[in-house]
């Protein structure tokens, strides 16, 4: 009689995915997180190729900024969304450089692979990492070229402004490079640590070409003045989150009339009310009004009966942002305003710009505390991606403020760290060498992806790189502009061509990519539970065919 083996009660609820081990587990991750940084590998560098995204909502994006990409696109494997949260981190922590973030991630996890598959365990490809990024960071704080640290100087901030708008918008570069930094020295405080993202505005007008693009010192709204008054000087400014209108109660009641007469009398006192309480504003000297909420048609009235501008500003941010640009107080009540709480604007304009009708308010005083720059260009994608250029422009000039040092761009830090870290790795003793050696082969994707985005032949480019290097010219990286035969054989000094990136932006991309390769690899086991919920009810769109 043959023994009957009962089967043993799971530990889990029916329905889980329970998978383990190398190749179930860890292998698995790897290919997710590769197939995410293949993705958007392709879009590295000035070179890169735009995506065409359609996101749930059937919105549009045509752009090769990764941090767009990586939002609108909803990853839903858990490894590969370590990368998305490292890369969201970056654009938080820098504002740039979320590419290298992901494509770095993707290198250091297909090493990794590698190593897997000859036999070493992961906690020896763990270890060996960690040994690897922290000493790459080390190395790279002897690798600046140095500094930019006076941001009051516009030659100065543009030479870290270029390469970064170069990156995102090749060709427009020389445009939009001298605009941000036009806008950002326009607004920069006394002490540079206190610069503000948000004091650089954006505003996409369609139309023109992006030559037409300009900066205005003060800030400028979509839509035009609501009364007959379009242009204020030297005003004074009153700002108000409530409506300009007659103020309605609570409760509703009944109101029986008669005759005429009392027809007429009942809606006197209110608007005797709402005329008495605008003639206060306007004896305190005040020539423009901004709301946050509606305009009542009487209230209009008799604004434009006292010269007064009107206009509607339906954010609440943007009315924070106008407080500050005016130094006004934004009051909750109609009423007169006291001194203290009207804020001054030199000119207060409706203007139209292409076929848009635009409201300016400008400072003609040397300092503003917000500056805003008219975007203009053919189709609204190319207006959102000139407007991702400039974020990226305008957060460059944050980062320097945290740290101002600077190193060669174009993969020349890079291939100089690999070749530092190599000759880390012949040194270490132990199994820990080939993962060090890993780590620096990992670093070679940035020079190898920005050759081949530029359509050259990479590993030639690579070993030319190493070969450079090795030499004593520890800034040559990749020259894009190269054509395949030219005599430089596709390098070039990246330093003296003014292609530089920040070394703070670097050393977080490399923290954070390694973080989150050492998160995926110490994963051996993915447990699923059941997703909740019934049978999904099947979909029948046709279903008025008849």
């Amino acid at each position: 009689m043959a023994l009957r083996i009962p089967k043993l009660p799971s530990a889990f609820k029916e329905g889980y995915k329970h998978l383990e081990g190398v190749d179930e587990a860890v292998l698995r991750n790897i290919n997710a997180t590769t197939e995410l940084a293949n993705i958007v590998k392709t879009s590295f560098g000035p070179n890169g190729r735009n995506k065409l995204i359609i996101n749930h909502l059937e919105k549009l994006f045509v752009t090769s900024d990764a941090a767009t990409i990586i939002k609108e696109l909803e990853v839903v494997h858990p490894a590969a969304k370590l990368l998305v949260m490292a890369s969201q981190a970056q654009e938080a922590e820098m504002g740039d450089a979320t590419n290298l973030v992901t494509i770095l991630a993707g290198e250091l996890l297909r090493k990794a692979e590698d190593l897997l598959r000859v036999g070493l365990h992961t906690s020896d490809i763990v270890a060996g990492y960690e040994v690897a990024y922290k000493k790459a960071l080390e190395l790279l704080e002897t690798l600046a070229v140095g500094k930019i640290d006076d941001l009051t100087k516009a030659d100065q901030l543009q030479k870290a402004i270029y390469p970064a708008v170069m990156s995102k918008q090749y060709g427009y570069e020389d445009v939009l490079a001298p605009l941000i930094t036009q806008a950002v020295s326009a607004v920069m405080p006394k002490s540079a640590k206190d610069f503000s993202v948000d004091s650089v505005r954006v505003v996409k007008i369609m139309g023109g070409s992006v030559f037409d693009s300009a900066v205005i010192k003060g800030m400028v709204f979509g839509r035009e003045a609501e009364g007959t008054v379009k242009r204020a000087e030297k005003a004074k400014v009153a700002i108000f989150t409530c409506p300009l209108d007659i103020s309605q109660t609570e409760t509703k009641g009944t109101v029986l009339i008669h005759n005429a007469d009392e027809m007429l009398n009942f809606s006197k006192d209110e608007e005797k009310r709402l005329e008495d309480q605008l003639t206060e504003i306007a004896k305190t000297g005040v020539k423009v009004v901004v709301t946050g909420s509606g305009v009542g048609e009487l209230a209009l009235h008799f604004m434009n009966r006292l010269g007064i501008m009107v206009l509607k500003v339906l954010s609440k941010f943007d009315l924070r942002r106008l407080c500050r640009a005016t130094g006004a107080t934004a009051l909750t009540r109609i009423g007169a305003p006291m001194a203290e709480e009207l804020g001054f604007c030199d000119v207060v304009e409706t203007v139209e710009v292409g076929s848009d009708r635009c409201t300016v308010f400008r400072q003609e005083k040397e300092t503003s505390r917000t500056a805003t720059i008219v975007l203009r260009g053919s189709t609204q994608n190319m207006l959102d991606d000139l407007e991702r250029a400039v974020d990226d422009g305008v957060n460059t000039v944050k980062a320097l403020t945290k740290n101002p040092a600077i190193v060669a761009g174009a993969g020349a830090a890079e291939i100089e760290l690999a070749r530092l870290l190599q000759s880390v790795a012949a040194k270490t003793p132990g199994l820990n060498q080939y993962a060090i050696n890993k780590f620096a082969e990992a670093l070679e994707v940035v020079p190898r992806t920005l050759a081949e985005n530029a359509g050259l032949d990479a590993t030639e480019i690579v070993s030319k790189m190493y070969a450079a290097h090795q030499a004593g010219k520890t800034t040559v990286g990749v020259n894009i502009e190269s054509e395949g035969g030219d005599a430089d054989g596709g390098l070039a000094d990246a330093v003296p061509r003014g292609i530089v990136d920040l070394l703070g932006g670097k050393a977080w991309a490399i923290r954070l990519a390694s973080d989150a390769a050492l998160t995926v690899l110490r994963v051996d086991q993915i447990i699923m539970s059941k997703q909740a919920g019934g049978p999904k009810v099947k979909e029948n769109k046709n279903w008025d065919e008849d």
